[in-house]
């Protein structure tokens, strides 16, 4: 069983666990959830497994030629220390990844739709971009050449995905000493930040100590809200602007920029980095925290069952 499959056959599990989450919002007087963005966040699921099965097959096909022809050596599958030492290898590997998916704009032109729902619930988890092939494949190659055999691997990086589910929760706290060794939810809360303080932080997968390494660690304080999303909104419920709209800025940016370098340093330079005369000709508006709106557009009730029944056919279908 692939690991594409496995998150096919996991599905309902994860719906499950969002409509539990739900009820517990409902009862707890703190409903975390809009049907509006989150059907918006399951569709961009959807449709990230959907493209998905065909950038697997690059990365599988490319991990396996960096396994048979450059891997230092192979190890055996059938010993339990490598299989450990694959998660925690992977796991680092994806902090790097993730690190630059926040500040390197041409990968963050990717992954920022992962960051782009206003709400933070189990069903963001499932909000993945349909872009990810564009280099995210490169992090991960050192561990073809250091042996690790492609079946290790693909369970390495599922067990690395199942695993950040359950921390995309408003409704568990803080957890002792356990977040002080893994990504959890108040950890990863933190993440989806759009405050100051908590911007580009708290990248880990599985494990934070890497934060607590390479200094992208903080604390959720209890005493500032957190705010989600980002600082450049998406407002809209469009599943194809939400993958492209990223990508159509930095272009527009490279288009406009009258030096070379700064063409080119656009795609490469921190996310809201813009050459001088750029954002001297098309100037956007300072990020201010305190005017932040939640996108919400009108919905009738007839509109809202009519989604919802749309989409569950979907699923069924």
């Amino acid at each position: 069983m692939t690991p594409a499959q496995i998150i096919v056959l996991a599905t309902p599990v994860f719906l499950l666990m969002i409509g539990i989450e739900f009820l517990i919002g409902l009862k707890r007087g703190r409903n975390t959830y809009r049907l509006n963005d989150a059907l918006n966040s399951i569709g961009l699921g959807i449709m990230s497994q959907l493209v998905g099965l065909f950038s697997a097959l690059f990365t599988v096909w490319l991990y396996v030629v960096v396994f048979n022809h450059a891997s230092l050596w192979q190890l055996p599958a059938d010993q339990l220390w490598v299989w450990v030492a694959a998660v925690v290898l992977y796991d680092f590997c994806y902090y790097w990844q993730h690190r630059f998916g926040h500040t390197v704009s041409v990968f963050w032109a990717s992954h920022v739709v992962h960051h782009q729902s206003e709400d933070y619930n189990l069903s963001t988890a499932l909000r993945q971009t349909g872009t990810g092939w564009v280099g995210n494949w490169l992090f991960y190659l050192p561990m073809a050449v250091l042996g690790f055999p492609p079946l290790v691997f693909g369970v390495a990086a599922l067990i690395d995905l199942l695993y950040q589910y359950w921390v995309h929760t408003q409704h568990v706290g803080k957890l002792g000493w356990f977040d002080r060794w893994f990504c959890a939810p108040s950890n990863h809360r933190v993440h989806h930040a759009v405050n100051d303080k908590y911007l580009d932080k708290n990248y880990g997968g599985i494990f934070i100590i890497w934060d607590r390494l390479f200094g992208s660690f903080i604390e959720e304080d209890d005493a500032e809200e957190i705010v989600y999303g980002t600082r450049g909104p998406l407002r809209s419920w469009n599943p194809v602007k939400a993958n492209l709209q990223y990508y159509g800025e930095l272009f527009k940016d490279s288009w406009h920029a009258t030096s070379w370098a700064d063409k080119l340093r656009v795609w490469f330079k921190h996310p809201g980095w813009r050459p001088a005369d750029v954002a001297a000709r098309f100037p956007k508006p300072a990020f201010d925290i305190t005017r932040v709106e939640r996108y919400d557009p009108p919905m009738s009730r007839a509109a809202q069952w009519a989604a919802m029944a749309l989409f569950v056919a979907l699923l069924v279908a």
